[in-house]
This record gives structure tokens, C-alpha cells and sequence, in this order.
């Protein structure tokens, strides 16, 4: 008999691999053990070589459909004389010292199983919304410690009824040793008031019926529900929530609702029906079934499938598409403890779906997007974080993250998990959101990090909190972090040419960046590209007004050659804004008075979206660009003039000769529509001759694309064409946000290719 140990890595916990485990053996005819060990699994197996041989294949090659097996060692086990016959699965081993970091899995929506068992009337779990089993349900938001096992998660204060506990103790079930395992018996129960049970979901049910709106606790965090069909409902909403304009994702009750309100591609299906169950932005289809007010002015709407049987119990009942979105205030941390929620949405809501299992971390919904079969994640949160991505790093590193957007890396032993998005770093709330989140996934992951990259801008929260970190720090440019991002996640070696577009980053030279050609590696880079400079009136003020952005460039953006755009052309835009703000932007240019310039893609389209009227203030980051996207639809145009000049050893976009036609084509009466689409036109076809410039100069072919410009679909569309038309490969990020959201992954890139450089 030979016996052999096995030790397994990966997603590995929560996922049903025990059980796996043990059937696996079992129909080999192999006797021995299984057990988890910290984030891991390990197990001893014995009998014929060759069943043993068979045994670890399977491992690899038939693991549960949520694991991620990374790698399977065998080792030679203790010779015996006799073995103990079968195979059982043992308990887990807490606080065995392993130098492996360990892997967390994320949440998983309802399966099909437990949804036919949630409206099977015969089953003991017919409408019990807390149902599930080893390839569903809770997993990152109540995982307390490793190993996985139900005592370190917040379901320990549910003991199991007889009924769960010999489910869970037996191998052919399919909740064999899911931790989460719960009926309406022993488990959590919902709560509205002093109503339990079905009462309770019957007054939640009543009060978004009747158009009011419910705070719901989900997984990873408080949600606000209403009617997606009632404008009533929804302004209200959008009033209390102080949230004038952005979008609100919708939920549906299946595919075939989802198909009727917007169009659907294979792989926006994929996505929408995989076990992450992310809002997925899609195109839509009319304009019946969902209220003006969810979507204002846009032909885009964020759809996502039930991710839990409480949902789907809403659902069924209301028989209509639901707004589920955030429970918070705009640029609040979503809420998760029963009491901050109560007083953070007592003012939104009018009731409290809620009920007695513990959330012990937030994660928001998770958004991607699809640019024909480009998958694009706008957010990475519940359902996808924190999941591992591939990094080629070796000493344990960590990435702080931008302001805004923000996330957090902790990078070892080749692969980097990239934490749940937090939100915008603006108040001490968000804050102690991230320092919370970051401490517990440090903890889980095993990551003590030796070196920590931040961002360049010292007013970043990010940066501050990792300058008073003791470990040895590493500054990395905003831009090269987002092209680094984007190469890292691809597995680029060597240089590449990067070209990052975005709203602002602080340079290297002390200056506001935001649209630059970059040829770099992950270690560094070199600035041989940028946009045209112009002031921003006020700084920050300027980002939330887009007709101030849009005088810098008017009354003082960079003198390349060309003129501002002549007085008789900009007067009527001028005319329509406030004579006092005019003229006090025109003084403040004028004597470079809280006047930062900056190259930015972002602010020309700020810029542009208000010389077309379509935005003089936003209520959200980049809600300008959207709707210059959104106005541009699929208008077919001329590009707008353009020029690329030489300037100080860079090659620059002298976009004033953009601005003067655009503003002339308009005083001629072309339609808005045509010439949003002639600026993104515009846009991709400049893109296209800074790159030629530097491919001419002996640029890397290879081309990473970052920031949030990105994420507009008509702009990257256009520029990946164009691109590729050149002979050029071209890459954008995948599973890490293209936007501000994968910053972390990209500092944590860099700053693993520095520590391998020195080492």
C-alpha cells in the first residue's frame, strides 16, 4: 500500500471541496483523510499507485465549479503496515504556521438547486431566503478567521437542528460541510419591526408595492429598494438619497425580463448568470417598465439577476423590476451593522428589511461592462473580490489605492487580492471603512507586506495613511499605476507603451496630468506623449463645474501655435452663464490665481460637454463624459480639426484647434449628436498619431490602454481600431477596474518589479 500526503491551494474553502475530496477517494476506493488547514486544504490518501496518480489528476481537472485549484503537491506520506479503512474528512487544523498566502472565496448567488427548492412547497426550505448549500451563498462577507470552517464565520451563533446536522454530515448530500447550512429551524430569520418570518417579508413587500422604499440587508451590505417602474418612487429616492443624477441599478427576476428591457449578448448573459452576479451595463430596448428617473437621459441600464433567496422572494412577490442599490447617503460607506444602518437611512427609508446574521464585511455590487466582447470592470466588489488575480510578485507587497474609487492590493506568492471597493476616500467614514476592511483581508490572506506602494499626491487619505506605515514605502506615478494595472493583469514582460487617460494625477513634475503616452515597464516609465494644458478655475471646484473648465480652455489653455478659439465664437457660451462667474474665472486666469493646469482627457471632456450645453455642473465623477457618450450615440461625423505638435521633447495634442472648430460647426447649426460623436472621433484618431509618433521613435508595439476614459465605450472602440489597424496589440483591463479602482493592482505591480529589480 503506498500512502502519499496531498496538499492543495487555491480557492480551495467555502467552496465544497472537502466533500469533492472525500467522493473522489471514496469512488478510487482510497483510504485516509481530509481536513482544511489555515487557507488551504490537506489530506493523506492511501492505496494503489495508480489510483493514487488518478486522485490528484481529479483535483486539478474536476474541482467544484466555484473552487480555483492553483496547485496540488504530493508528498511521500508515513509508511504503515495497515491503514485505517475509508476515508473521512477531519476537522480543521486553526493557526498551523504556512507560508502560503491563503485564498478567500468570494460570495456565490443562489444555484439552481436551492431555487427550486425555494419554491418547491414540499421542501422544509420553501421560502426561506437564507438557503443554501456547498455552490452558493455567503462566503467572503461572514468569514470571520481561517480555516473555513462555521465557528469562524458569523453563522457560529446558529447551532444546527438535527435535520442540517445530519445533512451536513453526510457525503451525499450536497450540503455536506457547508458551513452556512441553515433552515427556517435553526437559521437566521428575517425582521421588520416586531414582525418575523413571512410577516416580516409581507411588510416589505406591501410598502414597495405601495411605493415606498425598503432598506434591505444583503450580503455584503445594507441595500435601498423601490419600484424601478414608479418615478415617484424613484425621485424620491434619489432625493433622500442626495444621488440628482446618477444611475441606479435595476434588478429583474430572470433572464427573460432582463432580455425584454435591454439587449443581450452571449456574453453579457455569461456574466449576468455567472455565480458573481454583477450589474452589467447594457444597452436598452425601448422605454417601457422602468421610470425615465432610474436612467435620466442615458441609453444605457445596469441590470442584475437576484444574487439571494431574499431577492428572489421580493421578486416572485412583486412581480416587477426593483432599484437596488447602495444603503448609504452618496459617497457614504454602505452600511452593515444593524444600528448604523437605522440611523444612517432613517431618513431614506421607510422600512427595515433586516434579520440576525452578522455581516463582518462590506462589499458593495459588483459592475462590468462589454465593449463587443471586451469585458470592462467598472467595479470590483461582491461576487468578484476578493478573489485572486495573477501578479508576478514574490516578496509580499500591498497597493494603497487613489482618492477616489478607491480599493487596496495585498500582493504574495504570485498573485495579488485586490479588496472590495470602498467608495470615494472623502470623509473619515469611508475611511474607517478601508482601514477596517484592509487589517481583516491582511489577517485572512496571511499578506504582512514589506514594502507598500501609494500614490504621488500627498493629499490623498491613501497616501497620508501609508506615509505613517512602518514598512518601507514606494511612491508610484498615478498614470503609470494604471497602464502598469492593465499590463500586469495581461502578463505583459518587458516595455510597452502606455496611454493612460483619466481626470487628474499628480506628475512627476508637480503638475496635474491626465492625458498621457507613457513607454514604460512595470518599474518605470518615460512621458513621450500629453494633452495640452489648461487651467482649472478654482482646482477642485472646476472638477464639479464643467463650464469653469471649460473657460480655462477658452481664455488660457496652452499657446502651442494655435489661437484660443476667437471672442465671436465663444460668446455664445459665454452669454449663457453667469456674467459674475465669468468674470471672475476670466480674472482668475488672468492673473493665475488657484488656477492648477492639468493635461487631462477627463477636462477636455468636461470641457466639451459643456460648450454643447449637455453639462455646466455634475453631481458625480465623470457624469459630463457619460453624457457627452450618451449624446453621441451612433451618429456618424467628420472628426473636428486637430494637430500634434513637438513641444519640450514630448509629442502634444494642441486641442485648441478642436475646441475652434467644434464651437464653429455649432454656430452653423450642426446637430449636438454629430458633434459629441466627432469629438470621441477626434479623440481616437489623435490617440492613434501620439502613438505613431512614439512607435516611429522605437516605442514598444504593444500597447496598454488605463483610466477612467476608458470605460466609454465609443472611445475605446474607436481606439482599438485604430490601433489595431496599425499592426498594434492592444490591451485594456479585464478583471481589475480600468478606472481608479484597479490604481492598488498597478502600485502593487510596480512595486514588485522594483523589489525584484534590486534583489
Amino acid at each position: 500500500m503506498t500512502v502519499r500526503r496531498f496538499h492543495v491551494e487555491g480557492i480551495v474553502q467555502g467552496v465544497g471541496f472537502r466533500p469533492f475530496v472525500y467522493r473522489t477517494a471514496a469512488e478510487l476506493g482510497l483510504d485516509g483523510w481530509v481536513a482544511n488547514v489555515n487557507g488551504h486544504v490537506e489530506g493523506e490518501v492511501a492505496g494503489p499507485p495508480r489510483a493514487i496518480e488518478e486522485f490528484a489528476a481529479r483535483l486539478r481537472a474536476d474541482a467544484p465549479a466555484l473552487a480555483h485549484v492553483r496547485r496540488v503537491r504530493l508528498t511521500n506520506g508515513i509508511r504503515r503496515s495497515a491503514y485505517e479503512r475509508g476515508f473521512r474528512v477531519r476537522p480543521s487544523a486553526p493557526g498551523v504556521t504556512d507560508t502560503a498566502a491563503r485564498e478567500i472565496p468570494p460570495d456565490a448567488a443562489i444555484c439552481d438547486a436551492c431555487l427550486h427548492e425555494l419554491r418547491d412547497p414540499r421542501d422544509r426550505r420553501h421560502r426561506y431566503p437564507f438557503i443554501n448549500c456547498t455552490d452558493c451563498g455567503p462566503r467572503a462577507t461572514i468569514i470571520e478567521d481561517l480555516p473555513y470552517d462555521r465557528v469562524r464565520t458569523t453563522m457560529r451563533r446558529f447551532p444546527l437542528c438535527a435535520q442540517c446536522a445530519a445533512e451536513y454530515a453526510d457525503p451525499a448530500d450536497r450540503r455536506f460541510h457547508a458551513e452556512p447550512v441553515a433552515c427556517p429551524v435553526c437559521g437566521p430569520r428575517l425582521a421588520w419591526e416586531d414582525l418575523r418570518g413571512e410577516e416580516a417579508l409581507r411588510a416589505a413587500v406591501g410598502t414597495v408595492g405601495a411605493g415606498g422604499i425598503v432598506a434591505l440587508k444583503g450580503l455584503g451590505g445594507y441595500q435601498l429598494v423601490c419600484d424601478a417602474g414608479d418615478p415617484v418612487a424613484v425621485a424620491e429616492l434619489r432625493r433622500r438619497k442626495r444621488r440628482p443624477a446618477k444611475s441606479f441599478a435595476v434588478m429583474v427576476r430572470d433572464l427573460a425580463t432582463a432580455a425584454r428591457l435591454a439587449r443581450i449578448g452571449a456574453t453579457e448573459q455569461r456574466e449576468l448568470t455567472s455565480p458573481g452576479r454583477p450589474v452589467v451595463l447594457l444597452a436598452r430596448r425601448g422605454r417601457r417598465g422602468i421610470a425615465p428617473e432610474v436612467h435620466p437621459g442615458l441609453p444605457h441600464i445596469g441590470l442584475f439577476l437576484p444574487t439571494t433567496g431574499l431577492h428572489h422572494l421580493l421578486l416572485d412577490d412583486l412581480d416587477r423590476p426593483l432599484v437596488v442599490t447602495s444603503g448609504n447617503l452618496s459617497d457614504e460607506p454602505i452600511a452593515v451593522d444593524d444600528t448604523e444602518a437605522r440611523h444612517a437611512l432613517a431618513d431614506i427609508a421607510d422600512g427595515f428589511l433586516t434579520h440576525d446574521r452578522p455581516i463582518r464585511s462590506r462589499y458593495d455590487d459588483s459592475v462590468v461592462q462589454f465593449t463587443g466582447r471586451t469585458r470592462i470592470t467598472v467595479r470590483r466588489a461582491r461576487g468578484l473580490a476578493p478573489a485572486p488575480l495573477p501578479l508576478g510578485v514574490r516578496e509580499p507587497v500591498a497597493g494603497a489605492g487613489a482618492q477616489l474609487k478607491h480599493t487596496f492590493t495585498l500582493a504574495a506568492d504570485g498573485r495579488a487580492h485586490l479588496g472590495p471597493h470602498t467608495g470615494d476616500l472623502a470623509d473619515l467614514a469611508t475611511h474607517d471603512a478601508f482601514l477596517a476592511s484592509y487589517d481583516h483581508l491582511k489577517r485572512l490572506t496571511g499578506i504582512e507586506p514589506v514594502a507598500l506602494a501609494h500614490d504621488l499626491h500627498p493629499g490623498y487619505l491613501s497616501t497620508q495613511w501609508a506615509e505613517a506605515q512602518p514598512v518601507r514605502r514606494i511612491p508610484v506615478q498615478h498614470h503609470h499605476a494604471h497602464v502598469a494595472a492593465c499590463a500586469a493583469e495581461h502578463g505583459v514582460r518587458g516595455r510597452f507603451l502606455g496611454v493612460a487617460y483619466d481626470g487628474l494625477g499628480l506628475g512627476d513634475d508637480g503638475t496635474l496630468w491626465g492625458g498621457e503616452i507613457l513607454v514604460a515597464d512595470l518599474s518605470g516609465y518615460r512621458r513621450v506623449g500629453r494633452f495640452a494644458t489648461a487651467p482649472l478655475p478654482g482646482g477642485d471646484a472646476a472638477v464639479r463645474h464643467p463650464s469653469r473648465t471649460a473657460l480655462g480652455h477658452l481664455l488660457g489653455g496652452e499657446t502651442l501655435g494655435s489661437p484660443h478659439p476667437y471672442p465671436w465664437l465663444t460668446r455664445p457660451f459665454t452669454q449663457r452663464l453667469d456674467p459674475a462667474e465669468v468674470a471672475a474665472v476670466r480674472a482668475m486666469v488672468a492673473k493665475d490665481v488657484n488656477c492648477p493646469r492639468a493635461s487631462s482627457a477627463g477636462r477636455l471632456f468636461d470641457t466639451v460637454a459643456a460648450l454643447l450645453g449637455l453639462c455646466d455642473r455634475v453631481g458625480y465623477e465623470g457624469e459630463a463624459a457619460v453624457l457627452l457618450e450618451a449624446a453621441a450615440g451612433a451618429e456618424h461625423a467628420v472628426p473636428l480639426a486637430h494637430r500634434v505638435v513637438r513641444a519640450q521633447g514630448l509629442w502634444v495634442y494642441d486641442s485648441a484647434p478642436t475646441l475652434t472648430d467644434l464651437l464653429g460647426r455649432q454656430l452653423d447649426g450642426e446637430p449636438v449628436a454629430r458633434l459629441a460623436a466627432a469629438f470621441h472621433l477626434t479623440l481616437a484618431i489623435v490617440t492613434a498619431e501620439l502613438v505613431a509618433r512614439a512607435v516611429a521613435e522605437g516605442a514598444p508595439r504593444t500597447v496598454c490602454l488605463g483610466g477612467g476614459c476608458f470605460v466609454n465605450r465609443l472611445l475605446l472602440t474607436e481606439v482599438k481600431r485604430r490601433l489595431r489597424a496599425e499592426g498594434l496589440r492592444v490591451l485594456v483591463g479585464g478583471q481589475v477596474p480600468v478606472g481608479d479602482g484597479g490604481i492598488s493592482y498597478g502600485q502593487a505591480a510596480v512595486a514588485a518589479a522594483r523589489l525584484a529589480g534590486e534583489g
